[in-house]
């Protein structure tokens, strides 16, 4: 008997070699396709130094405020956040930009537009990743958009899309 299982044991495991070596797995993954190329954005450079550029413009006003900067997918390029700046803020930071990219103008308009229209409003909120309060502008070439800075953080929200607007002015005339 015990020889039996031995030699059972044997062959199935000689089988499973056997598999292994050359039959396919039905669980196998399947061929990877190639990955999508990058969206469109600013560089690492640019983004860093707008980033940095409305972190020093809330500093200079006693502020203390974090700054995200996505590419034209929404992807995260840059995250800067002052000494002592709350949680709430960066996730408010990006949240403002996600908005901004997502309805392709600044958040401050968008905040603006949600109180008269309905289901713009309704759009907003059906999105946990959405923040319409100003703080957020978009950055352009030419026309195209590739990205958006927001900024979050400062003792009033219109503070917030100031130092995002310092951000992208100082980098803009170098931006592709």
């Amino acid at each position: 008997m015990i020889r039996s299982t031995v030699a059972a044991l044997v062959v199935l495991s000689s089988a499973g070699l056997a598999l292994a070596q050359g039959a396919p797995q039905p669980n196998a993954a399947p061929a990877q396709s190639p990955p999508p190329p990058p969206a469109r954005g600013p560089s690492f450079d640019l983004a860093l130094e707008a980033a940095q550029t409305a972190l020093e413009a809330g500093k200079a006003a006693d502020q203390k405020v974090a700054v995200t900067v996505i590419d034209s997918a929404g992807v995260l390029k840059a995250v800067l956040v002052s000494d002592g700046t709350g949680p709430r803020a960066v996730q408010n930071s990006n949240f403002k930009a996600q908005a901004a990219l997502a309805f392709k103008e600044t958040s401050g308009e968008l905040a603006e537009q949600v109180k008269s229209n309905k289901d713009l409003a309704e759009k907003v909120a059906a999105n946990p990743n959405y923040l319409a309060r100003a703080g957020a502008v978009l950055i352009r070439v030419n026309d195209e958009i590739i990205g958006a800075i927001g900024v979050g953080g400062a003792r009033g929200s219109d503070k917030d899309e100031q130092y995002a607007l310092a951000g992208v002015q100082k980098v803009q005339a170098r931006l592709k």
